[in-house]
């Protein structure tokens, strides 16, 4: 935890270990830290406050495994490394982003290679599921009942991309189901780390069934020899036993029309930016921005004022209710509307807390949604 006076003026003295008297969320490394930081943190210290009583919930999840990703972690007794080592899955395939040491990998290559799950079977979704879809998954418990998953599997760490794509768009549609023309287009903003963990996208299959799922995936992050790179996912990672039928499956299916698939195309730079290149694919049905930063980068300003004026639902999540709050308060600025999708906890955000947070307010990818 970092002194939220750091930079301020004055170098820290220590570590920071004086938390607020008021909220409990911010913490200092001295006295005269503290007092210098008041003028700025007075406005958030009553609404931090508030989101410090709703900790439980924030770390409420069904798995074996969830003391580990959140009391242990705040602790610092779990990091991720720790985790995936105790799980066998540190720096393998793509497991490798989740942690510290991730290591360099050509996206293109990424792209064209056949990723597994490094599980066995009973603890991974490598198969079409044995049950059709209930009406809205709402919880990652119901999820895992419906996919036969023992709340064991630590798939969730990586699933969040996906489940959260569908409960936001759940959200957004009111519950109508989206894709009724047999096509979902989803413009996909921001992507950085799930640029290496794709293949999980491939359960987008099941989410919505009898739909081709479209994701032009637009950000900075993209690299440049990735910029206009297009994958195909016609199915999911496969499990570690070889008897498993996802070993089996065949490899033509990719080309059949009748086996729906998720289409992925990558742009680099800015939404704004490539935006009239992008729609010559088609306009969005629906406009995603995980962990988005919007108060945190002025560059979301263009792209808020273009999205205001396309009539698209979109949907954005962040780390935290705080900076869920802040990116309200910029969205309203620039369009002159308060939030058309209000700012709710996401039921499928990463149940693995963020190390080394800014605040003492327990942070998860994916934690909020909210939408415009």
């Amino acid at each position: 935890m970092e002194c939220a006076a750091k930079g301020m003026g004055t170098p820290c003295t220590g570590p920071a270990t004086r938390r607020c008297g008021g909220c409990g969320a911010v913490s200092y490394c001295s006295y005269s830290h503290q007092i210098s930081h008041w003028d700025e943190h007075k406005e958030e210290c009553g609404r931090l406050k508030k989101q410090m009583e709703h900790v439980d919930a924030l770390c409420d999840f069904p798995f074996t495994f969830s003391s580990e990703v959140t009391s242990q972690v705040a602790s610092q007794e779990v990091t991720k490394c720790s985790f995936l080592q105790s799980q066998g899955l540190h720096k393998i395939g793509i497991w490798t982003y989740e942690c510290r040491c991730e290591q360099s990998v050509a996206l293109s290559n990424f792209l064209r290679s056949k990723d597994h799950w490094y599980l066995p079977k009973e603890l991974c979704p490598c198969t079409e599921p044995s049950n059709d879809l209930p009406k809205i998954l709402s919880s990652w418990k119901e999820y895992y009942k419906w996919r036969s998953l023992p709340l064991c599997s630590p798939v969730a760490l990586l699933l969040h991309w996906p489940l959260s794509i569908y409960y936001g768009i759940q959200l957004a549609s009111h519950g109508i189901s989206p894709g009724s023309s047999g096509e979902l287009r989803i413009h996909y903003l921001g992507p950085e780390k799930e640029l290496h963990q794709l293949p999980a996208f491939g359960e987008l299959r099941v989410l919505f069934p009898g739909v081709h799922v479209f994701i032009e995936l637009v950000g900075p992050s993209i690299p440049q020899n990735g910029d206009g790179e297009c994958a195909i996912i016609s199915g999911y990672p496969k499990c570690l036993d070889e008897e498993c039928k996802c070993k089996f499956l065949d490899e033509n299916k990719a080309n059949d029309t009748d086996n729906y698939k998720v289409n992925l195309r990558l742009w680099r730079g800015f939404y704004h930016d490539r935006f009239r290149d992008i729609v010559k694919n088609g306009l969005p049905h629906y406009i995603v921005g995980p962990n988005a930063g919007i108060a945190a980068y002025a560059s979301w300003k263009p792209t808020v004022e273009l999205i205001r004026n396309l009539n698209v639902p979109a949907i954005f999540s962040d780390y935290s209710e705080e900076a869920a709050n802040l990116a309200a308060r910029c969205v309203s600025t620039v369009t002159g509307h308060s939030l058309s999708l209000p700012i709710q906890l996401n039921p499928f955000r990463q149940p693995f807390m963020v190390e080394d947070a800014a605040l003492c307010v327990p942070c998860f990818s994916n934690c909020f949604f909210f939408g415009m």
